[in-house]
């Protein structure tokens, strides 16, 4: 009941084109996943899912509140002509919140540091489908410069957040904080793609999420012990960190690629520049993971020999085709 909810929620936002309905889909599908996150029944994930509902449901209160004065005002709850500037400035804040865009970031790796892996990866990809949806559909009311304040603050913030940070769910939640800023920077210039590093970005992020789920790896210190389970999962997946921090001949170079040139076509070298630096950050905090999986082994002997004897229940198929998206796209660019 509660995934199929989660799907309804998404699914109504995107197909409306009524605020009302749009609040109504998010609203929906952030009572759905509440249970979700906090099934476990642990403190820390309750503690999450608390954070989790206020954030969302003061975005939520925000969004309805702009959308009804742009009706008092002009008269149509229709998204594509949010003619009042107050309302998109509140709408585009509000959306900012629901998906931890920097400056209203602050919530996102609290709260997916204390979920599980495979619910972390819901609150990672699915999650930011319907905030971005509207987001897609109302930028061209929005302030452009609101705009791309609000996409280098977010590369900025979720490269320099990641760095010094030892647990693998933060080091996502900021790495997922830098994606997002990449879509919001060209989303006033190219929308197609803000879709497509969308969809490369979820590919990059399941298979992250999944290879972390069959080695039940949360901290750094785990991941060097990997190489013993599974020799082959380690090799690709120090190839998909590598395709998140946005490296050739790997997937994830694609999006930045074509986003920077179409920076440098809008005549915005300054931006490009910064958006191309920040991506920096973030490398390095990929490079660290990859560092402790492939090239360090672990001084304990123990962890590196026995844990191969469990064998995990999850499906391989998933992470098979995840991994492959995130390697292999790069041909269609």
């Amino acid at each position: 009941t509660l995934l199929s909810s989660l799907g309804l929620g998404t699914t109504l936002t995107f197909a409306s084109s009524h605020w009302l309905l749009a609040w109504m889909g998010l609203e929906i599908n952030t009572l759905a996943i509440i249970p979700l996150m906090a099934q476990h029944h642990h403190p820390r994930a309750v503690e999450a899912t608390t954070k989790y509902f206020l954030t969302q449901a003061t975005a939520a209160a925000m969004i309805l509140f702009a959308s009804t004065t742009n009706a008092w005002i002009t008269g149509a709850w229709d998204m594509n002509n949010v003619s009042n500037p107050i309302a998109s400035t509140m709408i585009i804040t509000a959306l900012a919140l629901k998906i931890g865009l920097a400056p209203m970031h602050f919530w996102m790796p609290e709260v997916l540091q204390g979920l599980d892996l495979l619910t972390g990866l819901v609150l990672s990809t699915w999650q930011k489908l319907a905030p971005l949806a509207l987001i897609i559909q109302t930028a061209q009311a929005i302030d452009p410069l609101l705009l791309t304040t609000l996409g280098l603050m977010s590369t900025l913030i979720g490269g320099w957040g990641g760095l010094n940070q030892t647990q693998l769910r933060k080091i996502l939640a900021y790495s997922s904080i830098a994606h997002m800023g990449w879509m919001i920077i060209v989303l006033q210039y190219a929308p197609q793609l803000t879709l497509l590093a969308l969809l490369t970005y979820i590919f990059m992020t399941s298979a992250a999420f999944l290879t972390l789920k069959t080695s039940s790896a949360t901290k750094i210190g785990t991941l060097a012990t990997v190489w013993s389970k599974s020799p082959v999962l380690t090799t690709t997946t120090a190839l998909v960190l590598l395709s998140l921090g946005g490296l050739p001949p790997l997937t994830g170079f694609m999006p930045k690629w074509l986003i920077l040139q179409e920076l440098a076509k809008q005549s915005l070298p300054l931006i490009a520049t910064i958006m191309a630096l920040a991506a920096l950050l973030s490398l390095y905090f990929y490079l660290r993971l990859c560092y402790a999986m492939t090239l360090t082994i672990s001084p304990n002997t123990t962890t590196s020999t026995t844990p191969w004897r469990v064998q995990t229940t999850q499906a391989s198929f998933p992470l098979a085709l995840a991994t492959v998206m995130a390697l292999g796209l790069l041909p269609v660019t």
